[in-house]
């Protein structure tokens, strides 16, 4: 079933968390989009929104949505299998609820916790430029903005790492990314993953132990 894109939500004080449907900021990435639409009409083929509650302790920063995948269903992570090791691994931690079956139908909902991508429209090839990265950083600034009660942010990949850490005013040599680490910046905690994608895990570069030992130190820190 296809999937419509999401009305623009918007921080406290009016600042915009999400790009229109038809966001122009990027024109490589617009016209990949619209040539998407041809291809793909049954695709969501928009920005993909942020999932999970403005509330949440935690925030989950990843790359851009997969074509087949968040591209496709609307939803961060829902469709490919990055999905399926992040949010079975939620689950195991109690910060998701429900049984996810890559449809944004399937009613899983998250707990305490809050899924966005630093670029949030699909890149050709999955390879965003620095120039979308930084063009798309003013809406992680206002989702960053938006969650109160923020607390953590774990970052999927070195690109989403970067773009957390310039979005929150530290300078990169500080805070060097490295699967595992831990910083500490504009009074969050900033936890490192590898991405949780098929070319990861098939490689060896993640393996489902490694991802989980990161999320128990996110849930012992919140804890």
């Amino acid at each position: 079933m296809s999937v419509k894109p999401e009305s623009i939500a918007a921080a406290p004080g009016g600042a915009v968390q999400e790009p229109p449907p038809d966001c122009p900021a990027c024109p490589r990435l617009a016209e990949f989009r619209a040539g998407n639409r041809v291809r793909h009409p049954e695709f969501f083929n928009g920005p993909v929104a942020s999932f999970g509650p403005q509330n949440a302790r935690l925030l989950i920063a990843g790359l851009a949505p997969g074509l087949k995948g968040a591209n496709r269903t609307g939803r961060p992570f829902t469709g490919d299998f990055a999905g399926d090791l992040l949010y079975e691994t939620l689950g195991v931690f109690g910060f998701a609820q429900g049984q996810y079956r890559a449809d944004p139908d399937d009613g899983l909902n998250l707990i305490d916790c809050r899924i966005t991508n630093v670029v949030r429209c699909v890149p050709p090839q999955n390879k965003p430029t620095p120039a979308e990265i930084a063009t798309c950083r003013g809406f992680l600034d206002n989702t960053v903005t938006a969650m109160p009660k923020l607390r953590a942010i774990l970052a999927l990949g070195r690109i989403a790492h970067e773009s957390v850490v310039r979005s929150l005013g530290g300078r990169l040599a500080a805070y060097p990314f490295a699967h595992g680490a831990r910083h500490h910046i504009g009074g969050l905690a900033l936890f490192d993953s590898y991405h949780c994608s098929r070319y990861n895990t098939n490689t060896g570069r993640l393996t489902p132990e490694m991802f989980r030992s990161v999320i128990a130190a996110i849930r012992d820190a919140l804890d």
